[in-house]
């Protein structure tokens, strides 16, 4: 090797070196609480990661009178699960229009023969998405599962959102 191929490949892996030193990523992970095994969510840079939210009950379980908690339907579920995305993400500095990717999963629904109900899903994603006040259209895939960990529950739904600069 000449001296001068050597000074080359010398200041290439200075380059490399630094070039890898500004990829680092920051990443910080949002805890619900310190009993929770998951992260809400977790930004990675300027991207942020939320996990699968579930509906909050319409009608909460009363032991008093032994009735359970009353979720509602696909539209319903769906339309809570987006609220508390919207809520996570107003938390974090961000909105609706952020979101670039979402992943829905849907339960067949008992009261529809165990089938997938997309348009109650639909229904309630046209209220968020690509409305003259939030016309963002994110990329979506949705998908029918066996059955989700909640054994209420006809939706999860994920996203990442993106912090614009």
């Amino acid at each position: 090797m000449t001296m001068k191929s050597g000074l080359m490949a010398a200041a290439l892996m200075a380059v490399a070196c630094a070039m890898q030193a500004q990829a680092q990523v920051v990443v910080k992970h949002l805890q619900p609480n310190e009993k929770s095994p998951i992260a809400n969510g977790v930004w990675a840079g300027d991207t942020l990661y939320l996990s699968g939210q579930l509906a909050s009950p319409v009608t909460p379980a009363d032991a008093a009178k032994g009735t359970a908690a009353d979720y509602g339907d696909t539209k319903t579920q769906a339309t809570s699960a987006l609220n508390k995305i919207q809520a996570l993400l107003k938390e974090q500095g961000l909105d609706m229009k952020d979101v670039v990717k979402m992943t829905v999963f849907l339960a067949g629904d008992p009261a529809k023969e165990n089938k997938l109900d997309f348009p109650g899903l639909q229904a309630a994603y046209t209220q968020f998405f690509g409305t003259k006040d939030q016309p963002n259209k994110p990329a979506r895939s949705a998908m029918q599962v066996a059955a989700l960990a909640a054994p209420w529950a006809l939706v999860e739904i994920e996203v990442i959102a993106v912090k614009g600069k």
